[in-house]
């Protein structure tokens, strides 16, 4: 599981990319400023592209990145379940995040391929920004009702 700040990403990857081939990597990186919380314009589409890029030899799958880690603790916001949206163009990664997720009682969504990490990483801004009008806990989340 990849949790640093966005600008921590180059550091991690030279230091580990070598031992990531063949590995699944869970991204919930939110490229955002971390002085004004703005999102970063990415050349690559996303974060969770990046590090496809970067580390050709991984599964990348974009996970979590719209769950505060509070509410991922709890497992649960106003008795609902968690929604987990997730986007790779690794189907094998993606069954292993659904069974990891579900095991812990989370609901997922599968979100498309990788390229779709662009979105999921906007909604986790979105997310972020309006915290202050919610009281600024970061005890909520985003869920799908149908």
């Amino acid at each position: 599981m990849l949790a640093v700040w966005y600008q921590a990403l180059d550091d991690v990857l030279g230091r580990y990319g070598d031992q990531l081939d063949g590995k699944t990597i869970i991204d919930i990186t939110n490229p955002v400023d971390p002085e004004t919380y703005a999102p970063l314009d990415l050349e690559a589409g996303s974060a969770a592209q990046e590090i496809a890029a970067k580390v050709p030899g991984a599964k990348v799958v974009k996970a979590f990145n719209t769950t505060f880690a509070g509410s991922l603790i709890e497992g649960r916001v106003s008795d609902q379940p968690l929604d987990v949206f997730v986007a790779s163009d690794d189907e094998d990664a993606k069954a292993t995040l659904r069974e990891l997720a579900e095991s812990s009682g989370l609901r997922v969504l599968d979100a498309g391929p990788l390229a779709h990490a662009r979105q999921l990483e906007g909604a986790g801004f979105l997310h972020m920004a309006v915290q202050p009008g919610l009281g600024g806990t970061y005890a909520s989340a985003l869920k799908i009702v149908s």
